[in-house]
């Protein structure tokens, strides 16, 4: 359970910037990315919540989270093949030329939420360090800290 709060904690915290950034975003492309991160970030919010007790156990809202999440990590790269950039923007240039990698950290996402259990909340409390480690190693190395 310790596991699974420090990476709730990681989760949320990462996902929290990108609410913030958006004011201000001028480009599409970037808006659009944008955007699919806060669906990343709101979803994994209602899953992290069920988690850490903050919110009812509820599978049919977890279900709907978990698949929100497996499609939304799915569109990250198409969402990236565009190299766009904007000031509020928090994508660092390595994500182009080092399109690969971030795909495979694309992927993990989606491996983590497609793996996480969600009929009950012991299988949630489980699947969420995998989800929050996945968005830190991503954010680790292609997000920039501002």
């Amino acid at each position: 359970m310790r596991f699974v709060a420090k990476a709730l904690i990681i989760s949320l915290t990462l996902t929290a910037g990108v609410a913030i950034a958006k004011d201000g975003v001028q480009d599409p492309t970037v808006k659009a990315r944008m955007d699919l991160m806060d669906s990343i970030g709101m979803n994994t919010k209602i899953l992290g919540d069920m988690a850490g007790g903050k919110a009812a156990f509820d599978a049919t809202a977890a279900e709907a989270a978990k698949a929100a999440l497996i499609a939304a990590a799915g569109e990250i790269p198409a969402k990236f093949e565009v190299e766009a950039d904007d000031p509020v923007s928090e994508a660092r240039p390595d994500i182009w030329m080092n399109m690969e990698g971030f795909t495979a950290k694309a992927k993990g996402l989606e491996t983590a939420a497609g793996a996480i259990d969600v009929a009950s909340v012991e299988g949630v409390q489980a699947g969420m360090g995998a989800i929050g480690g996945a968005c830190k190693a991503c954010h680790s190395d292609f997000r920039a800290k501002k």
